[in-house]
């Protein structure tokens, strides 16, 4: 396997983490998601099928159509993250039937499922972009 696959690989790796692990709060451990939550899986579950397929096939083509997907995913988790942690941003924040600004999960007092899903979206970038690099460095030698 290539560089640009394992790349590939690593950020579908990541997306099927991310995926498996929101369906296990909510469907083992009965979290309800609010509708940030909701944003941010409809963002975050296809790039499990994209990815999976970009890696198998080692093509870096698709990224230039994951990466909004990355990106928004990202900055709504990092919306969602504010207005869990401040409570000047959170006096505006109206969700729908669950709050988002329940915390049903916060390890050390900071990392919460918005946190952990803004990880996925950083770390998915990277490896793209990291993948897009090796392809490129392969084609140039």
């Amino acid at each position: 396997m290539s560089k640009t696959g394992i790349w590939l690989f690593f950020a579908w790796t990541v997306s099927a983490v991310a995926t498996s692990g929101s369906l296990f709060l909510s469907e083992v451990w009965h979290f309800t998601p609010c509708v940030l939550c909701w944003y941010q899986r409809i963002f975050m579950y296809p790039l499990v099928i994209v990815l999976g397929i970009a890696a198998y096939r080692e093509k870096t083509h698709i990224v230039p159509y994951i990466l909004p997907l990355v990106i928004i995913g990202g900055g709504i988790s990092t919306y969602h993250s504010i207005i869990q942690k401040l409570p000047k941003a959170s006096d505006s924040a109206a969700c729908g039937p669950v709050s988002c600004l329940n915390d049903y999960l916060n390890w050390f007092g900071w990392l919460t499922i918005p946190m952990l899903a803004f990880t996925a979206f950083v770390l998915i970038a990277i490896a793209l972009l990291m993948a897009v690099r090796s392809q490129k460095q392969q084609t140039s030698q």
